[in-house]
């Protein structure tokens, strides 16, 4: 959930300062793409100044993050019977262009959406989810799905604009917006190929840890957000979260004990049925049942030493991812693996408050749908009542007007996780540097595709 959970500010920054390397991955290398899409949701604010839409929920700029965080806010607390603060849907909906694509956010919703307005596919699949979840907005959702049907690529998957390379994150997350709008993924196909083809040609076969090279026996059963420019597959974490629950055709919300990957006997799975093994073995076959659970396989086994996953951004190598380490549970639980959460739920309810306070309700959503997930009780997640943080950063009740309320931008995220770190804006700052001194700013159209090598 974290860029998809958003490469976009990375593919905005990347894409206005001009710094495609040629790599194919679009809007930078596909390791610079996949390592700060788990660290960008949040963002800091442009300006102290500026007030909160009426309805939205958090207190830090939108502009990067704010139909994905409404639209988790919306999803997490549908899922515990709450209802959402007022606006929070209007304000939703009202983000939405004619086309039925939404952008990360619109600041005068009143406007007409044009080829400046940077839609992108994450966006437009989380507030399916979100207002497929909520009812009575089923036109809304269904525009919205057109749109992404109109702009499936030749593979089948999705990038994160119409039109760019496809990427695990994006293809899982319009997955999970088909299946909630009551489409069957696998029947949603382009040249013959759906998305779960598109998430194929992203898994890493198992390995027998001799050949020394990405496909190993470390990285097997992980899937790759992008292949780099020679079209090699390198791990990645948050891309192997989301490739699970898109592979099992789940979108956000996975149901307490009823993922479509599980088999109940002791945390164990047998490959979905199929006589497979035990959970800890990484299965040869190639269907989509066996690569979500060769993916949560290779998460399981990533958690085993810390019960944390580690940022993959440059510079940051050995701190804690938490926005992927949430992610990672949610995607366990959906393939059945209750056993090998523990461990990672033990270690964010120690540890999630500064990271949630930072990033915000994205963040806070994501915990109670990990919780829900893995049959815990959001309201008392080590103690503490996630649905009602969640509900604190938004509207409360109705004639609730936030307008007035100045962004808060000391609490941007600077952790790994959901919030951009201080790493992220460091490197994308020295990017923009080197790119200035060099050949200077080229300023490219918002909403573009992504250039390809």
């Amino acid at each position: 959930m974290n860029v998809r959970r958003s490469a976009a500010v990375v593919a905005v920054l990347v894409a206005t300062a001009g710094l495609g390397t040629g790599t194919g991955t679009g809007f930078a290398s596909a390791a610079f793409a996949a390592d700060t899409a788990s660290e960008a949701s949040t963002a800091p604010s442009a300006s102290p100044s500026q007030a909160i839409p009426t309805g939205l929920y958090g207190y830090t700029d939108p502009t990067y993050d704010g139909v994905w965080r409404q639209s988790l806010a919306l999803l997490a607390l549908d899922t515990v019977g709450e209802k959402p603060g007022a606006g929070a849907v209007e304000w939703l909906v009202g983000q939405q262009c004619a086309s039925g694509a939404f952008a990360a956010y619109r600041a005068d919703a009143t406007a007409r959406c044009d080829a400046e307005t940077a839609v992108d596919t994450n966006s437009t699949a989380a507030a399916i989810q979100a207002l497929a979840a909520v009812g009575e907005q089923d036109a809304e959702a269904g525009r919205a799905v057109r749109w992404l049907k109109d702009n499936q690529n030749e593979d089948g998957g999705w990038g994160y604009t119409p039109g760019g390379p496809s990427d695990a994150n994006s293809t899982s997350v319009v997955i999970g917006a088909l299946a909630a709008a009551g489409d069957a993924p696998e029947k949603q196909q382009k040249d013959g190929n759906s998305p779960y083809d598109a998430l194929r040609s992203l898994a890493l076969p198992c390995g027998d840890g001799e050949t020394g090279d990405k496909n190993g026996a470390e990285d097997g059963g992980a899937f790759a957000y992008q292949p780099d420019k020679k079209g090699g597959l390198a791990a990645n974490a948050d891309a192997t979260a989301a490739a699970v629950l898109g592979s099992l055709g789940e979108g956000f919300v996975v149901e307490a004990g009823g993922g479509t990957g599980k088999d109940k006997d002791n945390g164990t799975d047998k490959g979905q049925g199929k006589g497979k093994g035990s959970f800890g073995a990484c299965v040869p076959g190639d269907s989509p049942e066996e690569l979500a659970h060769n993916g949560a396989v290779h998460l399981s086994g990533a958690l085993t030493a810390d019960g944390y996953l580690k940022s993959s951004l440059a510079g940051a190598e050995d701190q804690p991812d938490h926005g992927t380490t949430t992610d990672a549970v949610v995607a366990l639980a959906a393939a059945g693996n209750l056993a090998a959460t523990d461990k990672p739920l033990a270690w964010l309810r120690k540890n999630y408050g500064v990271w949630a306070a930072k990033a915000g309700p994205a963040a806070y959503a994501q915990l109670v749908l990990a919780a829900h997930a893995s049959g815990g009780d959001p309201r008392d997640f080590g103690g503490a009542d996630l649905v009602a943080q969640l509900k604190d950063t938004g509207p409360a009740g109705e004639g609730s007007d936030y307008s007035s309320v100045p962004y808060d931008d000391t609490t941007a995220g600077d952790e790994a996780g959901d919030g951009l770190g201080a790493g992220a804006w460091w490197a994308i700052g020295l990017g923009l540097v080197v790119v200035a001194a060099t050949a200077g700013f080229v300023l490219v159209r918002a909403g573009r595709k992504r250039p390809q090598a």
